[in-house]
């Protein structure tokens, strides 16, 4: 462990890091094995027809979406945790300022998006995901320097959307799709994306981008750049994933009225509608 601390101390400059790498290391194992294991085992168990019934590589998206849901779980409350303990004087320090309980979260975070990364790169399906997964690796990886922690936790927030567009997926696949349940989730998920996200979120980054210019002479190039970027592109991202759930959402419930129109002609009743049956 002592080259490893030295590498990654001296070499890559993360000198917060070392305490923290067990924790790294054990989260991004433990999402491999959610993925890999414990996923495919419970989804078979609990949902063996609309698990069971679709191809492997829709089961690996399906496999993804429990990983996804159980970091938003954890992270969000860890995030809420730390920034409740966070002391007054990180706020007067928004490029260098540093709280162990910020190295805690940040670590869970970095071995979910290493995991994230990975599949993105293995199973690639959008070149979106990889981008996004790419830029928050080294993103949160790099503020172990430490640089920027003190947006780091709020940035982690917008995961709260993340648990609501879960449960939108998954009632999609198990036969709920236009059913109420999925309307009224879909608000949810709708004003957390907008609030979260896009207000609160924007916020966060104009913050971002003042504090970088701020320090921009106290920093390699290197951070100004991938920080710059990286801070563009998750913005970016996240109006272009919001105008796309806005359709998807309008599709849905589009279908679905035509659906029931559809079934009230052939004398079909309201109970059946949404169930899959």
């Amino acid at each position: 462990m002592g080259t490893l601390d030295t590498f990654i101390t001296t070499t890559l400059g993360l000198t917060k890091l070392p305490p923290f790498l067990p924790t790294f290391l054990y989260s991004f194992l433990g999402f491999s094995v959610v993925h890999q294991v414990i996923a495919p085992w419970a989804s078979r168990r609990w949902f063996p027809h609309a698990y069971g019934s679709i191809p492997r590589r829709a089961q690996n998206a399906w496999s993804i979406h429990v990983v996804s849901q159980i970091h938003a779980i954890l992270i969000v409350p860890l995030s809420l945790w730390a920034l409740y303990y966070e002391p007054a004087e990180r706020a007067g320090d928004r490029a260098f300022g540093w709280d162990e309980r910020v190295g805690y979260v940040h670590a869970v975070a970095c071995g979910y998006f290493l995991w994230d990364s990975l599949d993105a790169v293995v199973n690639f399906t959008d070149v979106g995901f990889v981008v996004h997964g790419v830029a928050c690796l080294a993103i949160y990886a790099m503020s172990f320097r430490p640089f920027v922690a003190y947006f780091g936790l709020r940035c982690l927030l917008w995961e709260t959307s993340t648990f609501f567009l879960n449960i939108h997926w998954f009632m999609d696949k198990t036969g709920r799709t236009g059913s109420t349940a999925q309307f009224v989730n879909g608000i949810f998920l709708l004003s957390a994306f907008f609030g979260v996200r896009l207000m609160y979120g924007g916020k966060v980054s104009i913050d971002f981008v003042r504090t970088l210019v701020q320090v921009r002479r106290e920093i390699p190039w290197t951070y100004f750049i991938v920080f710059g970027i990286g801070n563009i592109v998750l913005a970016s991202l996240n109006w272009f994933w919001f105008t796309k759930m806005i359709s998807a959402l309008r599709r849905r419930f589009d279908d679905g009225k035509s659906l029931q129109r559809t079934r009230l002609v052939n004398g079909v009743t309201h109970g059946n509608y949404g169930t899959g049956n």
